[in-house]
């Protein structure tokens, strides 16, 4: 072909049906509905804010997984028996799949660092976080703007593929560096002496590497596979899939809270703490059912979006 692209359905067209379709869009899609179900029943007071980044967040990837589902109907069904149609130009729905999930990434990190501002109170790494995640935006419109023109995949990944890399290395440095942030103002917080208390902090900064860590693997799976695996489409699954992992990890962020409030309920005994620090972390601790976010108030209240 004159691409230089060897066709081999079962890595080409194989990968993004099995990968993308079967596995990121039905399976994790549904790990997400379920979590937003469990959102609505177990947090009915949350701020309307708040609410409505969750069904932002839903929507949009309902419409990505549709995005999705319509490319491999066209690649599938209206162009069956039709090879030279994978190295044709890319469907539009790609084009709104690439969109709709580069925007619900940059609203999950956006909303996991307006968390650590509220936090710790400090501007610089946040502010530094906005800046970085501006910058995957404005890649991720690039990649938007070009997917319109009558581009193939195998042509996008050659002579685009600088834009994937910058906004997959800016979604890698805010990952870690919102992690590595919360990370230390937790240990910041951590008290001595008490176990359960501890463990309280301990359990927070626990789903804080997981969340993070999760995200930030699956994205360096996806440049090893982008730049090791030039003749097949098994880079696009883990590109399919980045978005479902942010929605997921902001939808466990947020009912986990639920668990935070059983352990908090067993009345930490904070008699063994300095008498300053007994009030100032008790306050910290508070659960009222109003409480946002991780249901700990003070430095600890999730910020109300």
């Amino acid at each position: 072909m004159a691409t230089g692209i060897v066709f081999n359905p079962r890595t080409t067209l194989g990968a993004l049906e099995v990968g993308a379709l079967a596995w990121a869009c039905y399976f994790v899609f549904g790990v997400l509905t379920s979590q937003v179900y469990v959102y609505s029943s177990r947090f009915p007071t949350d701020s309307a804010k708040l609410k409505t980044l969750v069904v932002v967040v839903w929507l949009m990837q309902l419409g990505q997984m549709v995005s999705v589902g319509w490319a491999l109907f066209t690649y599938m069904i209206l162009d069956y028996g039709n090879p030279e149609a994978v190295v044709g130009p890319v469907p539009k729905s790609f084009a709104v799949g690439v969109l709709l999930g580069g925007i619900l990434v940059i609203c999950v990190q956006g909303f996991f660092s307006f968390r650590l501002y509220a936090f710790s109170k400090g501007l610089f790494v946040p502010i530094s976080i906005w800046v970085v995640i501006s910058v995957r935006f404005i890649a991720v419109m690039g990649i938007v703007i070009i997917s319109h023109r009558p581009i193939s995949i195998v042509q996008l990944e050659r002579q685009w593929g600088r834009l994937f890399i910058v906004s997959w290395g800016v979604s890698v440095v805010s990952d870690l560096s919102i992690t590595g942030a919360l990370v230390a103002v937790f240990l910041a917080q951590r008290p001595s002496g008490q176990k359960r208390t501890v463990a309280l902090i301990d359990k927070l900064i626990i789903w804080t590497l997981e969340t993070g860590m999760l995200t930030s693997a699956n994205i360096i799976v996806e440049v090893v596979c982008f730049y090791t695996m030039k003749d097949n489409f098994i880079w696009v699954v883990f590109y399919v899939l980045q978005p479902l992992l942010y929605s997921n990890s902001l939808l466990v962020s947020l009912n986990s809270r639920a668990t935070l409030r059983a352990i908090n309920d067993r009345e930490v005994s904070l008699q063994s703490l300095h008498p300053t620090a007994a009030i100032d972390f008790a306050n910290r601790m508070q659960v009222t059912p109003d409480t946002e976010g991780i249901i700990i108030t003070a430095s600890f209240k999730m910020p109300h979006v």
